[in-house]
């Protein structure tokens, strides 16, 4: 029977990824070319024997809404990340970018982005007061009562997209470019915001791979940990990379309950293509209809709040680059990803030239 369980874990997965997915339509981006993406990824998986699914990633889908005005710009921003991670994955840099900065200095980024989840959320709820509000409330409760985010995703944003609809009779009309089922040409721009949002990307996809591809490889129990880096962070760049070109969502690491399962690679390769079926036949616009994009908020702000900044600021407070860390923290939660990791090599290796320390 180890088949159905697979199944099951795949299925949860994907209830976790679809809200994430509406939350891209959001955004404008189109999600039938983000087809590609889950095939693409299904079979590198398959073929190298990987435990480590990609899918739609909350954290990368606020960060790139955040910084880019326009779906060509955020698209650009998708593609210009995609091409540094790339690069980083090919020469299997990955590892070597960690263990300059250091473990603090990168937990401190991570934990700076969980503020900035946790602030989107907030603004979220004060743009939609409905939704964003019950999302909130829903997400706290659940996550208080079962500590899993599976069910915290699923409740808040069920409970909060069903508030909307009988109170406020919410139906969206969703871009035509997102529900359309064809492929869109967009042209990357070039411009300090998307340069910017592109190194930003980066940067988040660092921390996050690392972390997020690790703690999946740790669910699976199987020691040395079975999750090849440089593979995940090749597969999910290119991944991107196409489809961004098409005006498609990008898709990034996840920590994913399929690596629990008794055959996490089967159950990570089956989450992916049933995931790519539901956008190959236009499923999720239907949905996304009746779901507004606050109802994501509750989310955000447990996983920004709750999940990722008490582990990473506790990691970012251990030894002697503590105070660095600190700050990186910080820029990270106030301006981006990039600024807080540039503010923490420039404060690590230009201080000493200085005969300076913290």
């Amino acid at each position: 029977m180890h088949w159905l369980a697979d199944f099951l874990a795949a299925i949860g997965v994907v209830l976790n990824g679809i809200p994430q997915g509406i939350m891209a339509m959001a955004l404008g981006f189109a999600v039938f070319p983000t087809t590609f993406s889950f095939v693409f990824a299904s079979a590198v998986n398959g073929i190298f024997g990987s435990v480590a699914p990609i899918s739609f990633q909350a954290e990368s889908l606020a960060l790139t809404g955040n910084l880019g005005e326009t779906t060509r710009e955020r698209t650009s921003i998708i593609f210009g990340g995609s091409l540094i991670m790339a690069v980083i994955g090919v020469t299997g840099t990955l590892t070597k970018i960690v263990s300059v900065l250091g473990e603090p200095i990168m937990a401190g980024m991570m934990a700076g982005v969980g503020i900035m989840l946790a602030k989107i959320a907030v603004q979220m709820a004060k743009q939609a007061r409905i939704a964003g509000l019950f999302s909130i409330g829903i997400a706290i409760i659940t996550y208080l009562v079962t500590k899993d985010l599976v069910w915290t995703i699923s409740l808040s944003v069920i409970g909060s997209s069903l508030i909307a609809v009988v109170a406020t009779h919410y139906r969206a009309e969703l871009p035509q470019n997102v529900q359309a089922r064809r492929f869109h040409f967009l042209k990357p721009v070039v411009s300090l915001r998307v340069i910017r949002g592109a190194l930003s990307l980066a940067c988040l996809n660092i921390g996050a791979n690392i972390s997020y591809g690790l703690i999946t490889g740790q669910m699976t129990g199987i020691k040395p940990n079975p999750v090849n880096l440089n593979l995940l962070t090749s597969m999910q760049a290119f991944a991107d990379m196409g489809t961004s070109l098409l005006g498609g969502a990008p898709v990034e690491t996840i920590i994913s309950a399929t690596a629990s399962a008794p055959e996490p690679v089967i159950a990570g390769v089956m989450m992916m293509l049933i995931m790519a079926v539901i956008l190959f036949v236009g499923w999720l616009p239907k949905i996304g209809k009746y779901v507004p994009s606050a109802s994501i908020a509750g989310f955000l702000l447990i996983l920004g709040a709750v999940v990722i900044f008490p582990e990473n600021a506790a990691t970012a407070m251990q030894g002697s680059d503590r105070v660095i860390a600190a700050l990186v923290l910080v820029v990270t939660a106030i301006i981006d990803p990039f600024s807080g990791l540039l503010t923490g090599a420039l404060l690590k290796f230009g201080l000493p030239l200085f005969g300076l320390g913290v």
